[in-house]
């Protein structure tokens, strides 16, 4: 079985219109969106779909990115306000299989850096949470002071040992994000929850179409 992803010309349609029929039915709203058929809109670097990540193996057969449709619509409003100044979102993880989390646990089991599927799971198992950065106009990389998937304190929002502009990176990219809805990880700069676990179910359907 497969995801049922939202056409994006659909979802355009709703975000520019707002049409309340549509929004007002739970059952799409619970429907992913393909961001990467945004590709003007945000930038993308999908680790998982490389072996250049924390478990140096390609885990996803494409380089896709699927949030929910909420979800999607919260990033958009971010984006906007990052492109005001001349920044835009850059994703690393979007929506992920429970079966890549097992993975995940398997190598990393500490809860503060990889949720574990055999409790609650992941946000991103919900389509609900995305790893993220922020480039500027020429696709470079905002400095956060580590690399994506840096399981140490100094990756922590709390970690203060890094020069100012590296601190006011951090806290612009979580100002926006929580102005959009968004909850930071405490202990990663780079992963934003959406709204309440609860609202969508855990997914382990395929990943690509």
């Amino acid at each position: 079985m497969k995801i049922n992803v939202l056409k994006i010309s659909v979802f355009i349609a709703i975000c520019l219109t707002g049409q309340t029929a549509f929004a007002q039915d739970s059952a799409k709203k619970s429907e992913f969106v393909k961001l990467n058929d945004l590709k003007n809109e945000f930038a993308f670097d999908m680790r998982y779909a490389t072996a250049n990540n924390f478990l140096k193996e390609k885990v996803y057969p494409c380089a896709t990115c699927l949030v929910r449709i909420d979800v999607s619509k919260a990033l958009l409003k971010a984006n906007a306000l990052f492109k005001q100044k001349g920044y835009k979102i850059k994703f690393y993880d979007c929506y992920r299989p429970v079966d890549v989390q097992k993975k995940m646990w398997a190598i990393k089991p500490d809860s503060r850096y990889v949720a574990n599927p055999n409790k609650s799971g992941s946000i991103h198992n919900r389509g609900a949470a995305v790893d993220m950065t922020l480039v500027d106009a020429n696709g470079k990389e905002l400095d956060m002071g580590t690399e994506f998937d840096h399981f140490g304190i100094e990756a922590h929002h709390s970690y203060q040992k890094l020069s100012a502009q590296i601190l006011e990176n951090r806290k612009y990219l979580k100002q926006v994000m929580e102005q959009c809805g968004f909850v930071a990880q405490a202990t990663e700069w780079w992963h934003y929850n959406y709204g309440d676990r609860s609202r969508y179910t855990i997914s382990n359907e395929e990943l690509c179409k």
